[in-house]
């Protein structure tokens, strides 16, 4: 778990944007890689059978979609559609509901239309979940988070981990690291790695703060 740390303004959800293919923004420099194999070129939909999922900092509402049908598509859309896989899709989404407290009603809402930011963020992990991916993105996912859900969420986060996992947690603060654990801590500053550390950096970047904190240039990292 790689913890991206930063100011607003840094370039954090840019980045995070970009590994995952939105058509935003334009890759100049550099190569995304996935256990070997390069995905630079590759659409958003593609990276995501690859195994690629981003959580979005603002999740939109998909009006008419609800959540059963919207998980039920994705979850078949990165299997290829494989009957087998789908067999055990509502067990497994019923176990998820309850995992993260979301009541089974939600499965006929549609998608956040509608729902608190600490449910859509729920919502997120929920998606997260069911699609087991290899590379998860997720985008100051505690933003707007009372204690309860970021309990909540952070167990999300700790169930899929795993050492076939690799994790890439953009925040603002250090709270949300209380309940998950980075391997390595990287702050970013002005659309670059300014400095990587264990998980005290973050308790060093709480105590003072991003500009007090001293940063060093050309760092490097491999997330994955």
């Amino acid at each position: 778990i790689h913890a991206l740390m930063g100011p607003n303004g840094s370039g954090k959800s840019t980045f995070a944007n970009a590994l995952m293919g939105h058509p935003s923004y334009e890759l100049t420099d550099g190569r995304i890689w996935i256990n070997g194999e390069d995905v630079t070129e590759l659409e958003p939909h593609e990276r995501a059978r690859k195994g690629m999922f981003l959580a979005f900092q603002y999740p939109m509402a998909i009006p008419g979609v609800t959540v059963a049908n919207f998980l039920r598509a994705a979850v078949k859309a990165n299997t290829g559609g494989d009957d087998a896989a789908m067999k055990g899709f509502r067990k497994q989404l019923l176990g998820e509901f309850e995992r993260l407290e979301v009541d089974q009603s939600f499965a006929t809402r549609y998608v956040n239309e509608g729902f608190s930011g600490g449910e859509k963020k729920r919502l997120e992990i929920l998606q997260m979940l069911m699609l087991k991916p290899k590379v998860a993105l997720l985008d100051e996912t505690d933003s707007g988070l009372d204690i309860d859900a970021l309990r909540i969420v952070s167990a999300g986060v700790n169930h899929l981990k795993s050492d076939n996992v690799g994790m890439l947690l953009v925040t603002h603060y250090q709270r949300i690291l209380n309940f998950v654990q980075p391997d390595v801590v990287h702050v970013f500053m002005n659309g670059q790695i300014a400095r990587s550390g264990g998980p005290e950096l973050a308790h060093e970047l709480e105590e003072k703060g991003y500009e007090k904190l001293e940063m060093k240039t050309n760092v490097t990292a491999e997330v994955g």
